[in-house]
């Protein structure tokens, strides 16, 4: 009761039982520096096991809770922390993935318009296909090509096998793109390729049996990747490879072995990003109507136009056109 004479105040009895306040942890716009963790490249996954080079040390590591669903790839560079030693079961901890310069992506199938990253941070990709036994698939190749240039990695062509049949078809077909193309046998150096692969980072993708195994194997002595055979029945060759694996080249670089291929869908690439991997066909398609699709016959094509004032080679835009085409279901 207050003394004063006035109106009493009493205090509510069951005010010290309320339920107390919700504990939190005042958030924060500052994230965690990573910098200074060791770096290392991812060379394979497994199962949810990240093998890594760092600083000359194979490290094991798993993902950190942090990334959430982040994907981590072979070609990755990340940041690595708690045990980083290499030594037999000791497991570091992938902290952070550096931002990637490139990544290759294909799609389950044309009907799947969801990405599947499968390579980060490849300068080159190589498609390894077979000139006979099996006989080579332009269809795939084109694919794969599409592939190369939205993610803005440069192509080469490999065409193994050229002791059983001749390069000169798919040389003409591909030539026109500027792609670079090594015909390769038994009997046939290989300093020309692995002048091009030095010091770069390289992906090898080719569906089974066309010989990518036994090229890795010629590139790199001791690689031991699994050789297998084409079936004769199917003319389809056997899975080898089960995961990526990132392999060192003697003369420096890297060659990024991938299991064989069977398809390779296309259905996130657009029109656009082909088009724009074509910079004299891109700049020629300005002067296109809008809603130009680019292929023959279409109304009014500029590069129709570009090849008939001799501006363009005939034979570059009709493999542009059939390029575009492969990316179609």
């Amino acid at each position: 009761m207050n003394r004063g004479g006035g109106l009493s105040v009493f205090a509510d009895d069951h005010a010290g039982f309320d339920r107390p306040g919700k504990q939190s942890r005042p958030r924060t716009k500052d994230r965690p520096d990573y910098s200074r963790l060791p770096l290392g490249r991812v060379f394979t996954v497994d199962r949810g096991r990240y093998r890594c080079l760092a600083d000359g040390v194979v490290v094991t590591a798993v993902k950190a809770r942090s990334l959430g669903r982040k994907s981590v790839i072979v070609g990755d560079l990340v940041r690595l922390d708690a045990d980083v030693s290499g030594r037999s079961g000791a497991l570091a901890r992938i902290a952070e993935v550096a931002e990637r310069r490139t990544v290759l992506r294909r799609s389950a199938d044309d009907a799947d318009s969801s990405e599947q990253p499968i390579v980060a941070n490849a300068d080159q990709l190589a498609i390894i296909t077979a000139l006979a036994e099996p006989e080579p698939r332009v269809g795939m190749i084109d694919r794969i090509l599409v592939a190369a240039y939205d993610a803005g990695i440069e192509p080469i062509l490999c065409l193994t096998k050229a002791d059983l049949a001749s390069p000169e078809t798919l040389t003409a077909a591909y030539a026109p793109l500027g792609v670079a193309i090594f015909a390769l046998a038994p009997d046939r150096r290989l300093e020309p390729l692995q002048e091009k692969l030095a010091e770069r980072i390289s992906v090898f993708i080719g569906h089974s049996g066309v010989g990518k195994s036994t090229l890795v194997n010629a590139l790199i002595p001791g690689a031991g990747r699994a050789v297998g055979e084409v079936n004769e029945v199917t003319g389809r060759g056997r899975h080898t490879s089960a995961n990526a694996i990132a392999l060192e080249l003697p003369s420096g670089g890297w060659v990024i072995d991938t299991p064989g291929v069977r398809s390779f869908g296309l259905s996130h690439v657009t029109a656009e990003r082909v088009l724009a991997a074509f910079g004299d066909l891109a700049q020629a398609a300005e002067g296109c109507p809008r809603g130009c699709t680019h292929q023959a016959g279409q109304p009014d094509c500029a590069l129709d136009e570009a090849v008939a004032q001799g501006q363009l080679p005939a034979a570059r835009v009709a493999s542009f056109r059939r390029i575009e085409l492969a990316r179609l279901p």
